[in-house]
């Protein structure tokens, strides 16, 4: 017997890689505040270094499973003799494992209980055991054993049970965890009574038992009288709802700067604190949803295949919150981020500030010429744009003409400031065509629009052809808000693996736009809140700036309003999937309803007002 047991030794070698749920975790997303937000992954774990795990929390594990782990090869001979005797008569050859046996199951072996199991993992252990420290062994076990409440390892089960760091458990806390080892099922005081009798028991007679061995005092242990009662199961965080969009984004931004390839990052482990503020995130869907409320497309043709996306974010790039749709689980197409749309009126701003910033040029060769706020242009309806050559034609042969909300004219000499704030399309489509269609796309991108969004430099470039997204549209204005500095938005703040930082690097802001630049469209934009277009958002606050956005086909209408804390655009249009073509928004809502024009302008009131409960 001496000599198989021997063979069997010197032909067992411990297997290189651990099994995939040994060292599979999960990636936990932190809400701004550095409350969970959701997690991703097969399995609930999270790996904690044994200096983070407190030395009474240790001890009260040795203390229930293994006393003697430290001066023990590995092995129990008592512990086998008895596994051996149940197989004799029998029985399972459960029972009779030290930590480091426990281990070996855990992390090489199945969870078999047949001799040849056993067999193997007695000789793993001895193995093991010469070749790692106790350390390594002891943290390896508390890593990856199973606690119960869907969790696998000391520091998921600290935060299951107690909401808490592993590192701030105490010995008491410590030996009611370490009686789940035993078998979750039958220890967890929130499945039954019954449960909870038993794991009183063995939490008090683990804390004896450490008396025992002489790791815990008596007079400590006489301050531990009352079982440290685990919180209730709550439900797990899922990706339900907003969350699914706004991991998707932080994942995103991750894999984007933090160099962490898809394989690695699926191996789990990762700590994500995310920019998003749980309040603003569920401020802006309820404002999305209760102005969704009187769409019926069961009733109506007009309100079938609607689709909304928001998007805030802070000037200095922090992306606050968004609404991609109706819920992640359902639509994973997120609304926020879509390049679809074109941005329509909304994206004159750009074009204003170019010109404050660059001046225009009507004739060939001439110097340009400085444009201030009170610079006139012609805001009349359809009037037809000019090059200094003469009337601007387009592919078909017809002259290009601007038109105004309504074909409404405002006269022929406007100022540009007004023109802004009341949302005159016509003398922003020649302004543009004056400064240089270049020079508007240099702007538009310093500002924090992407190229790859931008429509073709024809005229109607100045009046939104381009198709941003909410998160850049809120970005740009959000240039604005910063007195001209913009800062790429971002999600991330902070990536930690398994407790340890993670090289992330943050934006930084550079200049865009002169300071005084951002302040003259931001004064016009303002006025739009106040008397101009956006006047439906007027009861957010003197402070407040906005753009309303619209097409001339109305298939998209849009709002981007911001202050000196916050940039939210909404963008509401209608699109069948199938087909991949905008619809028109007539008829949205029924005769009755307000113009779809409005509504974005309802839901950012909406957002801004319960965000900030102050302002009502």
């Amino acid at each position: 017997m001496a000599t198989v047991v021997g063979v069997a030794y010197a032909g067992t070698d411990i297997p290189d890689d651990l099994n995939s749920f040994a060292t599979q975790q999960d990636n936990v997303y932190y809400w701004a505040d550095g409350s969970k937000m959701a997690r991703t992954g097969w399995v609930s774990r999270q790996e904690m270094p044994l200096d983070q795990v407190p030395e009474d929390v240790q001890w009260a594990v040795l203390a229930a499973e293994n006393a003697s782990f430290y001066s023990d090869p590995g092995v129990s001979p008592s512990g086998i003799a008895r596994a051996l005797g149940r197989m004799a008569g029998g029985g399972s050859t459960q029972g009779g494992s030290t930590i480091t046996q426990q281990y070996i199951k855990n992390a090489y072996l199945n969870q078999d209980q047949t001799f040849s199991r056993k067999f193997t993992e007695v000789l793993l252990a001895v193995k093991l055991d010469s070749r790692l420290s106790k350390e390594e062994i002891l943290e390896g076990y508390l890593n990856t054993s199973w606690f119960g409440r869907g969790t696998y390892g000391m520091q998921r089960a600290s935060q299951a049970y107690y909401g808490k760091e592993v590192s701030q458990l105490n010995a008491s806390e410590g030996a009611f965890l370490a009686s789940l080892l035993k078998g979750a099922g039958l220890y967890d005081p929130s499945l039954s009574a019954e449960n909870r009798v038993r794991a009183v028991e063995r939490w008090s007679w683990t804390l004896d038992r450490m008396v025992q061995i002489g790791k815990l005092s008596a007079a400590e242990r006489a301050t531990f009288t009352k079982f440290p009662e685990p919180k209730k199961v709550t439900r797990p965080t899922n990706l339900s709802g907003q969350q699914g969009y706004l991991v998707e984004l932080a994942k995103d931004y991750i894999a984007k700067n933090g160099n962490i390839s898809d394989a690695d990052f699926d191996l789990g482990g990762y700590q994500i604190h995310t920019t998003f503020e749980k309040s603003k995130v569920e401020s802006l869907s309820k404002a999305v949803e209760k102005v969704r409320a009187g769409f019926d497309p069961k009733k109506r043709a007009t309100d079938q295949y609607v689709k909304t996306g928001a998007a805030s974010v802070a000037p200095d790039g922090r992306i606050l919150a968004v609404y991609g749709g109706p819920d992640y689980l359902k639509q994973g197409f997120n609304e926020a981020n879509a390049v679809t749309v074109p941005a329509g009126s909304a994206f004159t701003p750009f074009v204003y500030a170019a010109a404050l910033g660059d001046g225009i040029q009507k004739e060939r060769g001439a110097p340009r010429v400085p444009v201030s706020p009170d610079s006139l242009y012609n805001g009349n309806h359809d009037v037809a744009v000019r090059t200094p050559e003469g009337p601007y034609w387009d592919r078909a042969g017809k002259v290009v003409k601007g038109s105004n909300d309504g074909e409404k004219s405002w006269g022929s000499a406007i100022s540009l400031h007004r023109a802004l704030a009341n949302s005159v399309n016509t003398p922003f489509l020649q302004l543009g065509m004056d400064v240089g269609l270049d020079r508007v796309r240099r702007t538009a991108k310093a500002s924090g629009l992407l190229p790859s969004s931008f429509g073709p430099s024809v005229p109607g470039f100045s009046v939104g052809n381009s198709k941003p997204s909410a998160i850049r549209m809120a970005t740009a204005y959000g240039t604005f808000a910063a007195g001209g500095m913009h800062t790429e938005p971002y999600s991330v703040v902070k990536v930690t693996r398994n407790g340890k930082p993670f090289d992330l690097p943050r934006p930084r802001p550079v200049r865009a736009l002169r300071e005084d630049v951002a302040e003259q469209v931001t004064d016009a934009l303002q006025e739009s809140v106040q008397e101009g277009s956006g006047k439906a958002a007027r009861s957010v606050g003197s402070e407040a700036a906005g753009k309303t956005g619209t097409t001339p086909d109305n298939t998209a209408a849009w709002f981007v309003g911001y202050t000196a804390k916050e940039s939210t655009a909404v963008v509401l249009y209608r699109t069948d999937l199938r087909k991949l073509e905008l619809l028109s928004l007539d008829g949205l809502g029924g005769p009755e309803a307000p113009d779809p024009a409005s509504l974005p302008v309802q839901i950012w009131k909406e957002h801004m007002q319960s965000a900030s409960p102050g302002r009502r």
